[in-house]
């Protein structure tokens, strides 16, 4: 395996990463509005992702740097002719990590409504807008023999990116969900497992739509296998969340969305960015990096801190892995505090 085809697949795994992690915040974000009832459950909700939610949106800043880094060429035909869901996708999510912190600065309940539609939008917004995107890169967009982007925004809203960016907003829906029913107790825990039951019923109407027909458009032997396994572990998770075995459950929704992000991706390769106008002005893990020199000083770095950071965030997880529940939420939480609304962060 050449350097580039290391940092290929080296992306690849930050995206699967930011998917399975990021994925389960976007879905609880959504279900504040769903499935919470009355304000202190929607504190158990934030709650669930309070300690970890800023640790997984890491992976999404290294994504981006490692693309730049090493895809310099996708990297600039990518943000530029994405700029505008690009750029609603991180105002959503800067309004989001700025409303987990503001919301408990007052008891007032006009403020902390605010910042709870801010919670649900800022987690709404960026589950479809990814999906949008993802489906447009593999499906191929509008890139001239300059590697620029010659489309308008009105390109990229086609009916298969569309429908990919409301599977993901589902899946990661029902990711947040099973992710509530293992990480909560009590009543609301019976409903978020009841929840995960109807959105996992829906997703995989939805998923095996999207994923067959990327099979069929864009697929080959191994995103085959990938949709296999994606549908697999979609009614592993199904039955599991059925008989009450959240932790498997949780597992394999997340197998779910590792599987179907990295369909995506076995659909690029050697590509990175297809154009639709001409495959020979398609971007590639060749003509889009960067010097072999770059990508080796790249790959000792990644070497050394790819562990130290992994090993960190598994320690956050294991130190708040508790249920939690309404009987966890203080009566009068302490004013003024920057996380008060975060139990043990």
């Amino acid at each position: 395996m050449g350097l580039n085809e290391f940092w290929f697949l080296l992306i690849a795994v930050l995206w699967v990463g930011y998917f399975f992690l990021e994925g389960f915040d976007f879905g609880v974000g959504i279900l504040t509005k769903v499935l919470a009832r009355n304000e202190t459950e929607r504190r158990v909700l934030i709650n669930t992702i309070g300690p970890v939610w800023d640790g997984n949106e890491v992976w999404l800043i290294t994504a981006g740097g490692a693309t730049f880094a090493a895809f310099p060429e996708w990297y600039a035909t990518l943000f530029s002719g994405f700029y505008l869901p690009l750029l609603l996708i991180l105002v959503a999510l800067i309004l989001r990590g700025v409303a987990f912190e503001y919301r408990a600065k007052r008891d007032e309940d006009r403020w902390k409504r605010g910042w709870e539609q801010a919670i649900f939008w800022g987690s709404l917004v960026p589950a479809f807008l990814w999906g949008v995107a993802f489906a447009n890169i593999t499906r191929g967009v509008r890139i001239d023999g300059n590697k620029e982007y010659v489309g308008d925004l009105f390109d990229l809203l086609n009916p298969y990116a569309l429908l990919g960016g409301v599977v993901t907003t589902v899946l990661f829906t029902f990711h947040g969900a099973v992710f509530v029913a293992l990480k909560t107790d009590g009543d609301i825990r019976g409903r978020a497992r009841a929840l995960a039951g109807r959105l996992g019923l829906v997703t995989a109407v939805l998923a095996a739509a999207f994923l067959i027909w990327t099979q069929a458009e864009h697929g080959n032997g191994r995103t085959l296998v990938a949709l296999i396994v994606a549908v697999a572990a979609l009614v592993g998770a199904l039955a599991m969340n059925r008989i009450g075995r959240e932790g498997w459950a949780f597992a394999m929704s997340g197998v779910t969305v590792i599987a179907a992000v990295a369909m995506l991706f076995l659909s690029l390769f050697p590509s990175v960015m297809p154009s639709s106008l001409d495959s020979a002005w398609d971007l590639t893990i060749h003509n889009a990096s960067s010097t072999p020199y770059t990508l080796k000083i790249m790959t000792w770095v990644a070497a050394f801190m790819t562990p130290v950071v992994l090993c960190y965030q598994a320690w956050t997880y294991w130190v708040f892995r508790k249920r939690i529940s309404t009987k966890s939420i203080p009566t009068k939480p302490a004013f003024g505090a920057a996380a008060a609304d975060l139990v043990g962060k």
